[in-house]
C-alpha cells in the first residue's frame, strides 16, 4: 500500500524485471509473498508480455515469525496457478516439503491469505476493545478472560489482549479495505482500536501526573521473544508518552536501537512501567511493588500473584 492507502507495484515490478533478467526458460516462479488480489495475475500478464517461457505460481507463505521452519513442514501448504504445468510443477515442489496441499485459483489464493491475517487481526481487535471496555471501568480484564474461557471450550478463540502490529496484519487488513472499494466496515473499526490501544494506555495514565513521572517501556519489538521491530506499537506509545510525561525510557534486549538501555535500569530510574512486548526474559524481573505497571498482556501474573500477597499480608496498601 502507497502513502494513500491505495495499492501499488511499483517496487514489486522492479524486483520481478531484476529477476526475469537471471532467469532462464521453463524455470517455476512461485511467488510467496502476500500480494493485493489481482497482483499475480498482473505478473503472470507481464511475463506473458515478454514471450518468456516461464511457469508463474502463487503459493502465500503460512508461517508465524519465529517458527518458520516448524510450521512449513507441518502446514498444509495452498499452491495455486493459472496453467496446468505451473499447477502440476508447483504442487510437485511442495509436496516434497509438507504432507499435503491445498489447491486454489490464484484470486482464491490471494485472499485466503488476506483474510487469515485479518482474521486474527480482527480477533485481537475484539480483545482490546474488551480490555479498554474493563479497564475503563476500574475492572481487570484478565479476571474476566478467565472466568470465560476457564473449562469452557467454545471460548478457546478469545484472545490476550495487547499489541496487535508487525509488517502484516495492519497491512494486509488495509490491503482488504482496499480491494472492497472501502466497504469492509469490521476491518476499519479493527484498525481504529488495535491502532487506538497506546491512545488509551495514556489517557489511563494522565491521572497520574505524568509530567512529574519517568515512563518506562519494556519491549520494543512488535512480538515476544523477537527482534522484529516494524511497526512495533511500542514505538507509537513512546511517542504520546514523550510529548505527556517527564521523561520516557525504552529497553528491549532483542532489537537494535542505540536508544535502548537495559530493563533493570529502566525499571530502577522509572515510577511507571508499561510492558510493550511479553518477551520470556521479563518474567522474572525484579519490581519493585511502589510501581505502577501496565500489563496490557496480563503476562506479569507472577508479580500480580507476589503483590496480592504482600496486601493480604499487610505490607502495602
Amino acid at each position: 500500500m502507497d502513502e494513500h492507502l491505495n495499492p501499488t507495484v511499483t517496487e514489486l515490478y522492479r524486483n520481478i524485471d531484476a529477476l526475469l533478467e537471471q532467469m532462464g526458460n521453463d524455470v517455476l516462479f512461485v511467488l510467496r509473498s502476500t500480494v493485493f488480489p489481482g497482483v499475480t495475475k498482473l505478473v503472470y500478464d507481464r511475463i506473458r508480455t515478454r514471450a518468456r517461457k516461464i511457469h508463474v505460481a502463487f503459493c502465500p507463505e503460512r508461517i508465524a515469525e519465529g517458527k518458520a521452519l516448524e510450521v512449513i513442514v507441518t502446514l498444509p501448504q495452498i499452491v495455486a496457478a493459472f496453467e496446468p504445468e505451473a499447477q502440476r510443477r508447483a504442487r510437485e515442489l511442495f509436496l516434497r516439503i509438507t504432507p499435503s496441499i491445498i489447491e486454489l485459483t490464484p484470486l482464491e489464493a490471494e485472499l485466503a491469505k488476506l483474510f487469515t491475517n485479518s482474521w486474527r487481526y480482527l480477533n485481537f481487535a475484539v480483545s482490546n476493545q474488551f480490555y479498554m471496555l474493563a479497564q475503563a471501568s476500574g475492572l481487570d480484564f484478565y479476571r474476566i478472560h478467565d472466568a470465560v474461557i476457564r473449562e469452557y471450550p467454545r471460548m478457546r478463540s478469545f484472545a490476550r489482549a495487547g499489541f496487535a502490529a508487525g509488517p502484516c496484519l495492519l497491512k494486509d487488513t488495509l490491503q482488504l479495505a482496499a480491494f472492497s472499494g472501502n466497504q469492509f466496515f469490521m476491518g476499519h473499526a479493527a484498525m481504529l482500536i488495535n491502532e487506538g490501544l497506546p491512545n488509551f494506555i495514556l489517557s489511563q495514565l494522565k491521572s497520574k501526573n505524568l509530567s512529574e513521572k519517568t515512563v518506562a517501556i519494556l519491549g520494543m519489538a512488535f512480538k515476544a521473544d523477537s527482534d522484529d521491530s516494524r511497526d512495533s506499537l511500542s514505538y507509537k506509545l513512546k511517542k504520546l508518552l514523550q510529548v505527556e510525561a517527564r521523561e520516557v525510557l525504552c529497553a528491549d534486549p532483542y532489537v537494535k536501537d542505540p536508544s535502548l538501555i537495559p530493563a533493570e535500569q529502566a525499571v530502577r530510574r522509572s515510577d511507571i512501567i508499561v510492558l510493550g512486548a511479553p518477551h520470556s526474559v521479563y518474567r522474572d524481573l525484579e519490581i519493585p511493588l511502589e510501581k505502577i505497571v501496565v500489563d496490557v498482556w496480563g503476562f506479569l501474573t507472577v508479580r500480580e500473584q507476589r503483590t496480592l500477597e504482600a496486601v493480604q499480608a499487610g505490607k502495602v496498601g
